[in-house]
């Protein structure tokens, strides 16, 4: 990826012009051992005030999506009222390997302190033998406290972003 192209990246809330993009998102089956689709999470935060649903836009094009969840989303994660669990974060299959990725978790940080100025910390858990979401989030200003969770999936580690 040029650097022209990743300065064309940004975080947006998901609208609803972006739900044909999403239902069209492919996952292998080894990623969805650790993240789901976006359609399930998007209808999850339809009914919960609590989940922000994100897009990773590329050029105005939906490479990637994640949910934002704050209140009790957080909370079996960490003890910070202040803090939003960053979860089904994925990246189209048909756009993997371009950097929309590790892009998108450089934007998180300032996209947190625009949108909800109240919050100091972003969690997420990684599968431990998710080696490579675990490099890009550590390679972005994550910090692994050694905390770790048992997921629909085995352990994950508890990493976290303090914004």
């Amino acid at each position: 990826m040029t650097k022209s192209t990743t300065e064309q990246v940004k975080l947006v809330r998901t609208q609803g012009f972006h739900l044909e993009a999403l239902r069209g998102f492919t996952l292998s089956d080894t990623q969805l051992k650790y993240t789901s689709l976006p359609m399930p999470a998007f209808e999850l935060s339809m009914k919960d005030p609590e989940r922000h649903p994100v897009v990773v836009l590329s050029e105005e094009k939906v490479v990637g999506f994640f949910v934002l969840h704050s209140g009790k989303g957080a909370e079996e994660y960490t003890s910070n009222k202040n803090a939003m669990l960053l979860r089904a974060f994925s990246i189209d299959q048909k756009e993997q390997g371009n950097g929309y990725g590790k892009e998108a978790m450089s934007l998180v940080k300032e996209y947190v302190k625009t949108n909800f100025p109240d919050i100091d910390e972003v969690v997420l858990g990684v599968n431990e033998e998710n080696v490579a979401a675990r490099k890009i989030y550590l390679e972005h200003g994550y910090v692994d406290l050694d905390k770790k969770k048992e997921g629909r999936s085995g352990t994950m580690s508890i990493l976290h972003l303090f914004v």
